[in-house]
This record gives structure tokens, C-alpha cells and sequence, in this order.
């Protein structure tokens, strides 16, 4: 399925030109590849290979046979029988040039006629079906959008820790180098030195502690692109804040009317009613029509060999069924409620989506602007206590208090953006922001009657997204080489 038809030239020419060889350890060499990427091309990557998006288009390929099949159920078969037995007995004494032996070679073609809409709601179900499974593809789309996104700002997050802890150990060693100038001057005592290596030991391992989180943050996007776990990812973006202007009535509208999975579920209560229609047909009689030739046979009960055909229409009305259309139609009814439930829990779903969404977006906002004023206070509460204690009036514990304050707060100004930019892509799903389809333009050119190839051509962003998915080979399962040391991502 093609997304962006830039978007694999730009990705392997950045693939190509990053392959480095790494010396490692006691001379290993591995190949690994360096990948410039940004938001943009993390995503376009992610919806070309995701493998979530591989089984939507698989069940799409299979609502499709099934509508084929639906439609072949009202046409003509034609079939053979033929059949050779070998019999004794007394009823069969009188025809010893048959040598007992009997043949049938049989050719027929039947047409049911009329089957109480029984066929015509199964076409109709298998239509919705192929609906449905656009929309849970489209929605399929979105969740890995956001996967992707949330992944790729969990990697700068990480990267941002890993300037403010980098940060914090150079300026813990640049005090302790005047705390020991201080001590050999003998005006400072020995146990400020020694709390102060404490603080930068304990600096050191949650440095190391952020360098894996990296590790892992990356390793984790470049598993859900399927590309190698050990490939080096160098994002080319930074966390950055935006105002939104955005009312939570008109966000959780929008979703209403957008959400690919909201639509989906229309679509299968419309299947489910059409259900109920299917069932009742079971009291209606059906009829069939079938002409018959008998190619050639052997009858013991026949003075002549024959060859003839027939032609006739049959009906069956079940008079008596001991219930059983009647609990297929309470069934069928009780399957339309449950769908009908599942679809207003759904809508229900969607408005707290939203709404937590929204609200967790305006609360990083504030916090943002909160964050921004508390660094720039810790800084100064950092400077005054560095110099108190070289003035003798403060302690060095002030001075410690001092330092991780700036520390917390440079770190909570950093989580207040990853979380404003992770709650704007989570309201960007909850709304149904759309990837490959217009929702609303493909539920519309439905309700006109039109196929689903049309409808979603017609719904279609662009022309790749026009295009009907079609299944591909499974792809290989990722695997990392391990036979030789690797370079650790954060460095």
C-alpha cells in the first residue's frame, strides 16, 4: 500500500549514505546503519510496513471474497453425477445383462428463483462488511500514526534527559574542583567534599540510567518501522510548543462525525438489521429451478437403455420447523442490539477520549509556561547559594538542595512538552483526524449507493490513498545480529 511515493527514495538515500563501520572491543567490526529521520518520515515508514496495517488490508481482502461469494449465491450451477454399483438380489434377477452392475451420468443446471431475500440480505451484509473493513483500516492508519509519533517524541524526551543529566554532571564536577580548591585553602571541611562526590556518583548513574532509556526509545521506534533494533536513529526534530486554539464542543463534534471506528460501527448495525431481514426470510418459501440430462445410464428397472432430460421448478416452504426460524430470527435480533450497545458505548468512549485529551493538552500548556518561569528562577536560587557557601554564610547542603531543583525543574519543563505534544497527536486520534480517507465523504458517496472502490475513491486524500489495498507477502521477521558488539545509540 503506497503512502508517500517520496518518501522510500528519501529513506533508503538517507539509509545508503549513513551504513559506518564501528570498530568495537578487541577488533569486531559491525555494520550499522545511520538514519537521519524526522516526525514526517518516522510516520510515512511506520504506515508503509506496520504490521497492524498488513492484517486490516488482509481482513479487507477477506470481506471482499466473502461480498464475491455472496453475489454467486443467486446464479446458475451447473453440476455433474455420475456413479457405478454393483447390486444382487432378487429384484434384480430378471436383468442378468446388466450383470448386476448399475451406471448413472448425470448433468444438471439449477437456479435458485426466489429465497425470501435470504441471498439478497447476504449481499447486503457483505457490502456493509467491505465498508466496515475500510473504516477499520483507516482507523488502523490513525493508531499507528499516533503509535509512531508517540514513539519518535519518547526519543526526544530521552534525548532532552540526557542534556540536562549530561548538564548536571559537568556542573557537580565543576563545583566539587572549588569545593577541593576550597578544602586545601582550609576553609571548607572534608565532609562537603565527601557529600558532594556522593551527589555526582548518584549524577553519573542516572545519566547512564537516561542514556539506556534512549537505547531503548529508539530501539522500540525502529522495531515498529521494521527496521533492525540495532539501527541507529538520528530524529531531526526538536520538542516544541504551539499554541492550539481548540473548543472541546467542537473537537468531540468533529470526532462524532470523523472517527473511522464510530462509522464502522453504523456500518455494522446496518449488517446486523439486515441480519434480523435474512432470518425472517426462513418463513418464506423458496423455489428453484433445474434441468437435468441423463448423458448416458443403466437402469435394471428399464426394458431400454434411455437418455433424456428434464426441466422443472421446485418449492419448499417449511410448514413446521420445531422453532427454529423463530430462534434464528430472536437471534438475529438480539446480535442488533448487542451491536446497537456496542455502537452507543463507543460514541461514549470517543467523548471521554476527547475530552481527557483536551483537558490533558491545556494542562501541559499551563505547565509549560510554569516550567519555563521555575528554571529560571532555580538558576538564580543556584547562583545565590553557590555563592553564600563561598562566602562562608551557607552550606553545602544548600548549595546540593540548590542543584537539584534546577535539575527537576529543567526536567519537569521538558515532560510538560512531551506531554502537550503527545496529548495534541491523542487528540488528533480521538477526533479522527484522517490519514488515508474523508470519513464523511465515504459514508456520504455509500449512502448514494456507490461500491466501496468508488466511495473510496471518491473519500480518497490522494491518489495513492485511492487505490484499493491490496495483501502483500508477510514480511520477515526482524532479527539483530549479535555475534559482534554493538554501539550503545546514545553515543
Amino acid at each position: 500500500m503506497k503512502f508517500s511515493k517520496s518518501i522510500g527514495k528519501k529513506f533508503f538515500a538517507a539509509l545508503a549514505a549513513g551504513i559506518l563501520s564501528f570498530s568495537v572491543g578487541m577488533g569486531n567490526v559491525s555494520a550499522v546503519d545511520i538514519v537521519n529521520i524526522d516526525l514526517d518520515e518516522a510516520v510515512q515508514r511506520a504506515l508503509a510496513n506496520n504490521r497492524t496495517i498488513k492484517r486490516s488490508i488482509a481482513s479487507r481482502e477477506s470481506a471482499y471474497w466473502a461480498l464475491r461469494q455472496a453475489r454467486r449465491q443467486m446464479g446458475p450451477t451447473v453440476s455433474w453425477n455420475g456413479g457405478a454399483n454393483y447390486a444382487r438380489g432378487k429384484a434384480y434377477d430378471n436383468y442378468n445383462d446388466f450383470n448386476h452392475r448399475i451406471f448413472t451420468n448425470t448433468a444438471s443446471v439449477s437456479m435458485p428463483l426466489y429465497a425470501g431475500n435470504r441471498y439478497k440480505e447476504g449481499r447486503v451484509q457483505a457490502r456493509y462488511g467491505i465498508n466496515s473493513a475500510d473504516l477499520t483500516l483507516e482507523n488502523s492508519l490513525q493508531t499507528v500514526r499516533l503509535t509512531a509519533t508517540n514513539y519518535y517524541f519518547n526519543i526526544l524526551r530521552c534525548r532532552n534527559e540526557i542534556e540536562v543529566y549530561e548538564e548536571n554532571v559537568r556542573t557537580l564536577q565543576e563545583y566539587l574542583n572549588n569545593v577541593n580548591a576550597q578544602f586545601r585553602a582550609g576553609t571548607v571541611a572534608k565532609a562537603d567534599i565527601l557529600s558532594t562526590e556522593v551527589r555526582l556518583a548518584n549524577a553519573r548513574q542516572t545519566l547512564v540510567t537516561a542514556q539506556n532509556d534512549y537505547d531503548i526509545a529508539v530501539a522500540t521506534l525502529s522495531s515498529f518501522m521494521l527496521l533492525p533494533a540495532d539501527t541507529l536513529l538520528r530524529t531531526q526534530d526538536q520538542l516544541t510548543y504551539q499554541h492550539y486554539n481548540l473548543n472541546l464542543a467542537n473537537c468531540t463534534a468533529f470526532a462524532l462525525e470523523n472517527r473511522p471506528d464510530v462509522a464502522a460501527a453504523e456500518f455494522a448495525i446496518k449488517q446486523a438489521e439486515s441480519g434480523v431481514r435474512a432470518a425472517k426470510a426462513g418463513y418464506r418459501p423458496t423455489v428453484n429451478a433445474e434441468v437435468s440430462k441423463n448423458l448416458s445410464g443403466k437402469n435394471p428397472f428399464a426394458d431400454t437403455y434411455s437418455e433424456g432430460w428434464t426441466a422443472g421448478v421446485t418449492a419448499t416452504w417449511n410448514i413446521f420447523d420445531n422453532g427454529v426460524t423463530a430462534a434464528q430470527v430472536k437471534s438475529a435480533e438480539a446480535t442488533l442490539n448487542q451491536t446497537q450497545e456496542s455502537a452507543a458505548e463507543l460514541r461514549e468512549s470517543v467523548q471521554l477520549e476527547v475530552q481527557s485529551a483536551y483537558l490533558t493538552l491545556n494542562a501541559a500548556e499551563k505547565n509549560i509556561a510554569t516550567t519555563r518561569l521555575a528554571i529560571a528562577s532555580a538558576e538564580e536560587d543556584y547562583k545565590i547559594a553557590v555563592v553564600r557557601y563561598q562566602a562562608g554564610v551557607g552550606t553545602n547542603l544548600d548549595v546540593m538542595d540548590a542543584n537539584d531543583k534546577l535539575t527537576q525543574a529543567k526536567n519537569n519543563y521538558y515532560n510538560a512538552l512531551y506531554t502537550y505534544n503527545t496529548a495534541k497527536a491523542s487528540l488528533d486520534k480521538a477526533m479522527g483526524i484522517p490519514v488515508s480517507i474523508d470519513v464523511t465523504r465515504y459514508v456520504a458517496a455509500e449512502a448514494d449507493g456507490k461500491s466501496a472502490a468508488e466511495a473510496r475513491e471518491e473519500a480518497a486524500l490522494n491518489m495513492d490513498s485511492a487505490e484499493v489495498p491490496e495483501m502483500e507477502d508477510p514480511a520477515p521477521v526482524v532479527t539483530i545480529d549479535l555475534s559482534d558488539a554493538e554501539p550503545f545509540q546514545s553515543k
